[in-house]
């Protein structure tokens, strides 16, 4: 439909330019919303961007019932968004940055509709400890859940850190994020979904609705364990998590 592409090419400007722009005015339905989200995605592989997982979204009971909501969200990550870790990125480059604590799973097979968690887990080949950037393209950082989707469900960047055997226990492991060496964010992985793995499988279920699936080598982020940190320059952030080891970067102003 001309209308959502035209949407689409908004949103992919307002990224590319990091200029906010307002709420949608045009009441979009969930299935649109992600439309708009596959047609903002196809401006960043018209662009030599390639695709290499989901991010999931509302992944705690507690922001499903803060945006009314009884489902979780998705979004598409591209390699474009890889920041190494230990790395810095410039947050000039973002409206609105923010880091959240994240578990990380690297799929060593396919998965898609309605998987059991063990199915799910025997499709992992690794697990790591990843902290996602999060930038919401609209002003004020307000938005529903529609212009969410439609907004990539506010993917922007990913750190990953070292790869772990796929049978950690990833059930409750601690997570401290450290910003300049002092804690400022403390959660536990239980907080998605109350097993990071019962994302894997909403992933491989919500994915399968769109008509696609989760492919062999794609990464998959469960969701945030904590509340989102608002970034600011001259910054080190520091994940930790029991049993995966820590991830990083460093942030930065032009």
């Amino acid at each position: 439909m001309p209308e959502l592409a035209s949407i689409a090419a908004r949103l992919d400007e307002a990224a590319v330019t990091a200029r906010a722009v307002a709420q949608l005015p045009e009441p979009l339905s969930l299935d649109n919303a992600y439309a708009v989200q596959a047609a903002l995605l196809q401006c960043r592989y018209d662009r030599g961007e390639r695709r290499i997982g989901v991010k999931m979204g509302f992944t705690s009971r507690a922001k499903m019932a803060q945006m009314g909501v009884d489902e979780m969200i998705w979004g598409r990550l591209t390699d474009g968004m890889l920041v190494e870790d230990g790395g810095d990125i410039d947050i000039a480059r973002y409206v609105h940055p923010r880091a959240e604590p994240e578990i990380a799973f690297l799929l060593k097979a396919p998965l898609a509709g309605k998987v059991s968690m063990t199915e799910a887990m025997a499709a992992v080949a690794a697990v790591a400890p990843a902290i996602e950037i999060i930038d919401s393209r609209y002003e004020n950082f307000r938005f529903s859940l529609t212009d969410v989707v439609a907004d990539n469900s506010s993917s922007s960047g990913v750190v990953l850190g070292p790869w772990c055997d796929p049978a950690t226990d990833v059930a409750n492991l601690g997570m401290v994020v450290e910003i300049d060496g002092r804690p400022a964010l403390i959660g536990s992985s239980a907080a998605i979904l109350g097993h990071p793995a019962r994302s894997l499988v909403a992933a491989a279920r919500l994915v399968a609705l769109r008509g696609e699936r989760l492919e062999a080598g794609d990464i998959v982020l469960a969701g945030a364990a904590t509340a989102a940190e608002a970034l600011k320059p001259g910054q080190r952030l520091r994940l930790s998590v029991e049993r995966l080891g820590a991830v990083g970067f460093r942030t930065r102003m032009g």
